[in-house]
């Protein structure tokens, strides 16, 4: 008798070596989930591991930075990093560039589908009638410093936002508010996105050391928030320049939204406490904020303007060979090839410089270096191409954003996609579970209190360390006076 293969099954087998054990997990969209792994557990732990290795509850995931976790099933962006395509809720995002506008793109985002003509009508016209800010609230940021970061003045503003709408806040209306009362929650995801463009000009008025603006629904997004950064004596009768308007929107469409990264997952965890979306927006705008992630078209700016010159640029690409440079706005993390959104944003380059009276020196030199980089063979096989922030931050130094702004206008548009991932996350099916990561306890065993008069004294270094972790805690604060030490207060 002949034995006959058995059909291939849509699951994973795990034997654990340890104990023989073997379990089979089903596969479903090509995952896992990683709860199966609590099946193979010890009663002890294995020869070599501690008890802090908490054997009795299963195996655990490690994954530092999420670099092969998924946190949530979504239906709102694809990503395929190997094709270099990237789409939102089923439509290409060069689709979308080219025929769609920001407001209406955020609709798709947070509602699964392109809204009818009234529908679009209604969805521009409440956005645009909810961008006024609370009186106190532009007196706040107002009196925020006129060097402040214009970041911390954005993750500011939202995190006081809240303050103004207690009938927003789950803390005093109940934990099921978002859950259970859909027009309050559309209605403020309707004052963020209004209110995130005045914010964004504020912000920009208070490093100006100008009055700030109030807003006008008579204009566009984008036209709207360039008016109020750059509106003076003319007041209403300024208007901004239409192709730059035009450029920041499609910039905008570009930056609604990218699956889930470092600000979304911030979002979306901040968000599984069923805290108000005013304080989530603040917390994803602070991880935006870190120079990882928000901070990379700024990088590009600075390495351009160290390079100075085209004549510079062949040491400088022989110099990041060699790991004596960094090479910014090349590559990505996600795209293998290209990625789609930096073809769309080099067609807006041109457009915006073209419009400009004067070329920045430094578009020279950025045009330059991608040629050079796409034509050395050492940066075509590391698949380092010219990205989305390459562009970007060009073009937003082209329209004369001091570089400190990037990130702010990398935030305004990724409101809608922050939110987009923040309501699929409270609608989902199941009730909504606080994100609860485990770690990895590979610090000291159980141990005894040691009494003061044993311990070992500064400078003696910790854990027989020549160097002292504790560093800076140890000395002085920094607000004593040196003739302060050894008064008598």
């Amino acid at each position: 008798m002949v034995a006959t293969k058995a059909p291939p099954q849509n699951t994973l087998t795990v034997t654990d070596n340890r104990t023989g054990k073997t379990i089979s997990i089903p596969i479903t969209h090509n995952s896992i989930p990683a709860t199966s792994f609590k099946q193979l557990s010890l009663r002890t732990p294995y020869p070599g591991e501690r008890d802090e290795d908490d054997h009795s509850n299963g195996i655990r995931i490690y994954d530092p930075a999420y670099l092969n976790t998924a946190a949530i099933s979504s239906r709102i962006t694809y990503i395929d990093g190997d094709k270099g395509f990237l789409m939102h809720r089923g439509y290409a995002i060069e689709e979308l560039a080219e025929k769609s506008t920001y407001l209406e793109t955020a609709y798709l985002l947070l509602y699964g589908e392109l809204p009818g003509r009234r529908q679009l009508e209604r969805w521009e016209w409440e956005v645009m009638h909810h961008t006024f800010l609370a009186g106190d609230l532009v007196r706040i940021i107002g009196d925020m410093r006129y060097d402040s970061h214009p970041m911390s003045v954005f993750i500011s503003s939202f995190a006081a936002m809240g303050a103004f709408a207690p009938e927003a806040n789950p803390a005093l209306q109940g934990r099921n508010l978002y859950i259970d009362d859909k027009i309050t929650m559309n209605k403020n995801i309707i004052r963020i996105i209004g209110k995130a463009a005045t914010v964004a000009a504020a912000s920009m008025r208070v490093r100006m050391n100008r009055p700030i603006i109030a807003p006008r629904s008579d204009m566009s997004y984008t036209e709207n928030m360039l008016y109020m950064m750059d509106a003076m004596s003319e007041g209403e009768g300024y208007r901004p320049n239409k192709t730059l308007a035009k450029a920041l929107d499609v910039l905008f469409i570009l930056h609604a939204d990218h699956e889930m990264n470092c600000s979304t997952a911030t979002m979306t965890h901040v968000g599984s406490s069923l805290v108000d979306p005013y304080s989530a927006i603040a917390a994803a705008a602070a991880a935006l904020y870190g120079p990882l992630h928000g901070g990379a078209n700024e990088a590009v700016i600075r390495m351009l303007t160290r390079i100075g010159t085209i004549s510079a640029i062949p040491q400088f690409l022989a110099d990041v060979k060699t790991k004596k440079e960094l090479l910014f706005g090349f590559g990505h993390r996600v795209y293998r090839n290209t990625d789609p959104r930096s073809t769309i944003i080099h067609k807006i380059a041109h457009s915006v410089f073209s419009a400009l009276d004067q070329r920045d020196p430094l578009i020279d030199v950025a045009i330059a270096l991608k040629d050079a980089a796409l034509a050395d063979p050492w940066f075509v096989e590391r698949k380092l191409y010219p990205n989305v922030d390459y562009w970007s931050g060009l073009i937003y130094k082209a329209m004369g954003f001091p570089t400190d702004f990037f990130p702010v206008l990398f935030a305004v548009p990724r409101v809608a996609g922050w939110l987009a991932h923040w309501k699929q996350m409270v609608d989902q099916s199941g009730g909504v579970k606080i994100w609860r990561p485990r770690q990895v306890y590979v610090g000291e065993g159980r141990r005894g209190y040691v009494g003061i008069e044993e311990r070992k004294e500064e400078g003696e270094g910790v854990d027989g360390k020549n160097e002292d972790p504790r560093k800076g805690v140890t000395e002085v604060p920094h607000y004593w006076s040196r003739r302060r030490v050894g008064a008598k207060l």
